[in-house]
């Protein structure tokens, strides 16, 4: 019997030790947030991948939620209005956190508590609304917001 699995729109990355599933509708800056947060933990000198970029396979692997790229897209990350950049990627990650890129204004200006993303998988991930576009960088936003959650 093989695992449960599907693939969705968004991007997957690696900070530190944590996986971030970065969601979000078209055109919500999820890319852009995904390799921002991946340049500045690579400048602070911590550990930083891309996973997967627009599509990504997710499965069950021992109760977790893996992430993987599928073939065609290994190491590609659109950089809309620019095109399309080869870096550094990651093989799978186990993913711990969904995070949504917003901009102002917030609507709700609060996100909701304990909010989760649900996956086709039969699976959730806790979710975070990051803002973007302000003067915080999106890493500073993780750090204050995850401070003893996120592998950094």
């Amino acid at each position: 019997m093989s695992a449960p699995h599907c693939n969705i729109h968004g991007t997957a990355i690696v900070l530190g030790t944590t996986g971030i599933l970065v969601t979000g509708p078209s055109g919500s800056g999820k890319s852009a947030l995904a390799l921002a947060c991946i340049s500045e933990v690579k400048r602070r000198g911590r550990f930083a991948a891309l996973v997967a970029d627009d599509r990504v396979d997710l499965t069950l692997a021992n109760g977790r939620i893996v992430a993987r790229c599928p073939p065609t897209i290994c190491g590609l990350i659109e950089i809309r209005g620019g095109g399309i950049a080869e870096i550094e990627t990651l093989a799978a990650c186990v993913l711990d956190w969904a995070v949504m890129p917003v901009r102002a204004p917030f609507d709700p200006r609060l996100p909701p508590e304990q909010e989760e993303l649900e996956l086709e998988l039969g699976r959730s991930l806790p979710m975070l609304r990051l803002p973007v576009e302000t003067l915080l960088s999106p890493v500073d936003s993780l750090m204050a917001l995850l401070p003893e959650k996120i592998g950094l």
